[in-house]
């Protein structure tokens, strides 16, 4: 499999180091570009472009640990931070914007009345995603 864009949707937790890890190591073989981004979700009660700065500083922090992890690994790495209604759909709307040829989710290990949870957003990426798509499983003890 070659990939020229690689698209890594990051929330700041450690299965996002794990995820970059890999797209560095997939990237240096194929000479491929790195785009990671953060969502911010905006509830309808906000204007989509409302500034809401305690959730933008964590996301510059995110973003900043990112780009130190890629630069651990001596890898180049694009981030943005992005404001949207579903996170799920915002994924998506990138990685078709952005023509990537795989996304790669760092996952960690949740649950849900005891039994393991992807969550909303994962299951959506997969259904609708228009490249490939790696999971990164993150289970803590």
């Amino acid at each position: 499999m070659e990939f020229s864009r690689i698209l890594i949707p990051v929330i700041g937790d450690e299965a996002d180091k794990e995820a970059v890890k890999l797209a560095c190591r997939l990237a240096k073989e194929n000479e491929a570009r790195i785009c990671a981004i953060h969502i911010i979700s905006i509830g309808r009660e906000l204007p989509l472009d409302a500034e809401v700065e305690s959730e933008i500083s964590k996301a510059e922090d995110i973003l900043a640990e990112i780009e130190k992890s890629a630069k651990e690994h001596s890898c180049q790495i694009e981030t943005e931070l992005l404001q949207a209604r579903e996170v799920g759909p915002a994924i998506i709307g990138e990685a078709i914007e952005r023509d990537i040829d795989l996304i790669i989710l760092g996952v960690s290990y949740k649950t849900r009345f005891g039994e393991f949870c992807l969550g909303e957003v994962v299951p959506y990426v997969l259904r609708n995603s228009p490249c490939r798509v790696i999971l990164y499983h993150q289970r803590t003890e």
